[in-house]
C-alpha cells in the first residue's frame, strides 16, 4: 500500500550499460519513469515510484541513486532481475538501446490516491505488467490527473498496430501527453506530428506536447499550436533528455496549481502564455540533462539559470 504522495511515477527502472567507442562500458541508472521521478525530486516535489527493482548489483545500484535524489521507491516484491539495456552512442551523442527487460508488476493498492500519476514508456505497454499499470491509472483517475509519455522502444513494442492501440488507450487516459517526433514516426509512418498529435487531442488530453530534439518542442491546444526553440548547447549525449523534458513540464504544471483533480478543468482552459511558459522549463530542463553525461536532470537551481537562455516561444 502507498502512502499519499503529491507525484506517482509507475514504471521500469533499468540499468544502462552505456558503450562508448574505445572505452569501457559504463553502467547508469535509467528507465524513463524513474528518470522522471529522479527528476521531480532534484526539482524539490514529493515523488513516489513504483517500480520492480531485482536484488541484485544493478537494483543496489539505481536504488541507491534514486534515493540520493529524494524520490521514495516502492516495489511489488518481485525478485526477478533488474532491467538492463546496452546503450551505444553514436559520435553526436545519439543513442540507441538493446533490451533486455521483464516486466510482471503485480497489482498494488493505492490508498489514499495521489495528486498526479505519470507513467509511460515499456512499463505502459509490455505485458503482464502493463495491465497492472493501466488498472492502477484507472482507478486514480478519479482522484489525480494524469500524464503519459509513450517513449517508444521499437524492440520491445512487439506488433506495431497492436502498440498503437495500447497507446491510444493510454492517451485516452491522459489530461497530458508527451512524445518525441521519433515516437510517432515508429507510431504511425510517414504522418505528420502535429497531425497525429491533434488526432490524439480527440481522444482526451488536454494538451499534447511533442519534442523534436533539437529543433525544440511543440504543444498543441484545441485552439492551436505553440513552439519554442531548444537552446544551444554542446551536446554529451541524449540519454535522458525527454525524460528531463517530461519532469520540467510536470514540474512547470504543478507550480502553476494546473496538477491534480481540482486542476484537471483549469488545465484544459490553460492560456497560452502560461503553457509557453511550461515549455520553457521544459526544454531548459532537457538542455542541462544533454550537457552532460547520462539521465542527469537538473536541480531547481540549475534550471532557474538555464531558462535564461530559452528564447520566447511563438
Amino acid at each position: 500500500m502507498l502512502d499519499h504522495s503529491e507525484l506517482l511515477v509507475i514504471g521500469e527502472c533499468v540499468a544502462d550499460i552505456v558503450r562508448l567507442p574505445d572505452e569501457a562500458p559504463r553502467v547508469h541508472p535509467g528507465g524513463s519513469p524513474a528518470n522522471v521521478a529522479y527528476g521531480l525530486a532534484r526539482l524539490g516535489h514529493r515523488a513516489v515510484l513504483l517500480t520492480q527493482l531485482g536484488p541484485d548489483e544493478n537494483g543496489r545500484l539505481i536504488r541507491e541513486h534514486l534515493a540520493s535524489g529524494g524520490v521514495d521507491v516502492r516495489t511489488d516484491g518481485s525478485t526477478a532481475p533488474t532491467p538492463s539495456a546496452a546503450v551505444t552512442l553514436d559520435e553526436a551523442g545519439q543513442a540507441s538501446y538493446a533490451f533486455d527487460v521483464g516486466w510482471t508488476l503485480a497489482p498494488v493498492a493505492v490508498e489514499p490516491a495521489p495528486a498526479h500519476v505519470h507513467t509511460g514508456s515499456i512499463g505502459a505497454v509490455v505485458e503482464p505488467g502493463s495491465a497492472a499499470v493501466l488498472d492502477l491509472v484507472r482507478a486514480a483517475r478519479p482522484t489525480a490527473t494524469v500524464s503519459y509519455d509513450p517513449n517508444v522502444r521499437p524492440a520491445l513494442m512487439g506488433d506495431r498496430a497492436a502498440a498503437v492501440r495500447r497507446v491510444e488507450e493510454c492517451v485516452g487516459l491522459s489530461d497530458l501527453v508527451k512524445a518525441s517526433d521519433e515516437d510517432l514516426e515508429w507510431l504511425y509512418p510517414g504522418e505528420e506530428p502535429e497531425r497525429v498529435a491533434r488526432r490524439w487531442l480527440e481522444l482526451g488530453p488536454a494538451v499534447v506536447l511533442v519534442t523534436r530534439g533539437g529543433d525544440g518542442a511543440l504543444a498543441v491546444l484545441p485552439d492551436g499550436r505553440i513552439t519554442v526553440q531548444a537552446p544551444p548547447v554542446d551536446v554529451a549525449d541524449t540519454v535522458g533528455a525527454g525524460d528531463a523534458f517530461m519532469s520540467g513540464t510536470l514540474h512547470a504544471l504543478a507550480v502553476q496549481g494546473l496538477l491534480g483533480p481540482d486542476a484537471r478543468d483549469r488545465l484544459r482552459a490553460v492560456d497560452r502564455e502560461t503553457l509557453a511558459g511550461v515549455l520553457r522549463h521544459a526544454v531548459a530542463s532537457a538542455a542541462v540533462t544533454v550537457s552532460r553525461a547520462g539521465a542527469n536532470p537538473p536541480g531547481t537551481d540549475e534550471l532557474r539559470a538555464a531558462l535564461g537562455s530559452v528564447l520566447p516561444p511563438n
